[in-house]
Order: structure tokens, then sequence, then C-alpha cells
């Protein structure tokens, strides 16, 4: 019998906690799977939960505790004893609300590196046109963006009937094909041992450095904003993603051969690489969708502040959205023992 309740749930809670995310990332991810460190652990983990529910089924006080390891007991029952081969079934629902979020939050640490590479690229390209500015003609690749920043704002402020006749589904669809192709890009060049993203996103942030530096020189801030924010909100931070899964490629290729062979350490890495790419895509369609019907009209036909505070919302939902969707379902239910010996289960 448990003499003392509250220090039975506080020295116990981290294993639960333990079980609680293994079977939530395997029940999350259809294609998940474990080696067999990790199956001997969920197996260890069920024996020792399943022999503290044993101690607790005796303590009249504590109905709710032992609802919440009886929950835990049987999904991990269910997940070692199944016999039948899984079958890997996407559901969309899952993988944008919890397997892409989480997938990006795992391997966090390439997508800071993915941002810095970009940030350097951004004030060499920034410093180049400000030391000589006729380096635009060398760094940018686009024609439109050869000239002076105060002509090109005056003719696109002044042309607002002629762009609302162009072809933009059109236009959407190459936006669309042109980023995920660059994206994709990015992400096979991993194979280099990183060397591939590492070149194209300081490439990329020399580029937009550029861009910046020139626009916000001649005094055309606002524009500038008005015209990238929107679809940029999107745009940049998916190439920083693919970045991100080009790193994770290149990482298990310098691995020692103390963790297999490259082959194996690829195929490890496989499964998270893809579902980047699958989130990248959605994240570049909508960019598409955006600059083709939004960012490309300008003052008088959409006011700058109006296109500003709808890129600020998409980054802001973008930041919430990756930072926090699909914690509540990988997060330990949090156990805990109130005044009086009632234990509570609460999120």
């Amino acid at each position: 019998m448990i003499i003392d309740l509250d220090r039975f749930v506080n020295r116990e809670q981290p294993r639960w906690r333990e079980l609680e995310d293994l079977l939530a990332r395997l029940e999350s991810e259809p294609g998940a799977t474990l080696d067999l460190q990790g199956a001997l652990r969920l197996h260890h983990l069920y024996q020792k939960t399943g022999a503290d529910l044993a101690k607790v089924k005796g303590q009249s006080a504590a109905p709710q505790l032992v609802r919440y390891l009886e929950s835990l007991v049987s999904r991990a029952y269910a997940e070692i004893h199944e016999n039948r081969e899984k079958r890997l079934r996407f559901s969309p629902r899952v993988f944008f609300l919890s397997t892409f979020p989480r997938t990006f939050r795992r391997h966090i640490a390439a997508f800071w590196l993915s941002v810095l590479v970009t940030l350097a690229g951004a004030a060499a390209g920034g410093a180049l046109v400000r030391w000589d500015p006729d380096a635009k003609s060398v760094l940018l690749p686009f024609e439109h963006l050869m000239g002076s920043p105060a002509e090109r704002v005056a003719r696109e402020e002044s042309s607002g009937q002629k762009l609302a006749n162009r072809p933009k589904t059109y236009f959407s669809s190459y936006l669309m094909t042109n980023n995920i192709r660059v994206s994709i890009l990015t992400l096979v060049t991993g194979f280099a041992w990183g060397l591939g993203p590492l070149v194209l996103l300081f490439y990329n942030g020399v580029v937009l450095g550029a861009v910046i530096y020139d626009y916000c020189a001649a005094g055309q801030t606002r524009f500038l904003v008005g015209w990238l924010l929107p679809h940029g909100s999107f745009e940049i931070p998916a190439i920083l993603l693919a970045g991100q899964a080009g790193f994770l490629l290149g990482v298990q290729l310098l691995r020692g051969s103390r963790h297999g062979g490259a082959g194996k350490r690829l195929r490890a890495a496989a499964p998270d690489a893809a579902v980047l790419i699958g989130g990248i895509t959605a994240m570049l369609v909508w960019a598409g969708i955006v600059e083709a019907f939004f960012s490309q009209y300008h003052y008088p036909i959409l006011p700058y502040w109006f296109k500003i505070s709808f890129g600020c919302v998409e980054l802001a939902a973008l930041i919430l959205y990756l930072g926090w969707a699909g914690r509540g379902g990988r997060r330990a239910d949090q156990v805990r023992v109130a005044q009086g010996g009632n234990v509570n289960v609460s999120q």
C-alpha cells in the first residue's frame, strides 16, 4: 500500500510523461517506427506503468489517477501487441496540425542555421550594393530590379489597370512551381554534406539583402515592405525550412560510421525531410496565390498600410502555428495531488 501518494506521484510522473510522449508520437505519425533500443524502452515503460497502476488501484482517494494510468497502460499494450501490418494512411488534418509543426520543432537547430546563413548573405548583399551600386547587374536575377527603385515605384503605381488585366492564374502557378523547385533543390543538395543548402541560402540572402538596401536607400521602404511582406511572410520561411531539411540530410552524412552506414543514416532522416518538404509545398502554394492576386497590387488600388498589416498577420499566424501547433497532443497529462488527497488530471 502506498503511504505517501504525493511523493509517489512526484517520483513516477516523469516516467509516465515519457511514455505519453512516446505513444503520442507513434499514434500521430503513422509511419513512425522504433529501433531496438526504442522498442525496449517502450516495453520497460509499459511494465513500470502497469506496476504503478497496480499500486494505486487500492487507493480510494485516487480515482482520476487510476483512470489516467489505465489509459496509458491500455494504449501501450495496444501498441506493443499490435500484430497487423500498419497501413500508412495520410490524414491532412493530423499532418498539418501535428506532424509538420512537431517535425519542424524537433530539428529547430537546423532551422536557425538556415536563418544565420541567410542573414549573413543578406548582410553581404547589402554591403556590396552600398559599396558598388553597379553590382546590382551581377547580383540580382530579375530585370525589373536592375533600374532605379523610385522609377519602378512610379511605374507600378501608375499601371494599376494594366495589372488588373494580367493573367493572374498563370502567373500564380508559375510562382508556385518555381519556388517549389527552388525548395526541392535546396533540400536535395543536402546530399553534398550540407554544402548545397549553405550555398543556396547564402545566395538567396545576398539577393534579398541587395534588394532591401537598394529600395531603402532610395526612400522606397514602404513600397518594399508592402510588396514583399504579404507573400514573403510565407515564401522566405519556406526557403529557410527547405534549408533546414537539407541540413538535416547533410548532418546525417557527416555523422561517424558508429551510427551505421550512410544509407542507414539517410533513411533515418528521410521521413522527417519528406514531412518538411510537404509542409513547405503547402506554404509556397499559399505564397504564390498571395503574390499573384494580392502583392502585385500597389497604391492606389491597395493602400500600403493594408498590405503591410495583412503580411504582419500572416507572419504572426505562421510563427504561432510552427511554435505551438501539436503541443497539446504531445504533452503528457499533468498529474498533481490536490489538498485533501484528491488527484486531478488536467492538460
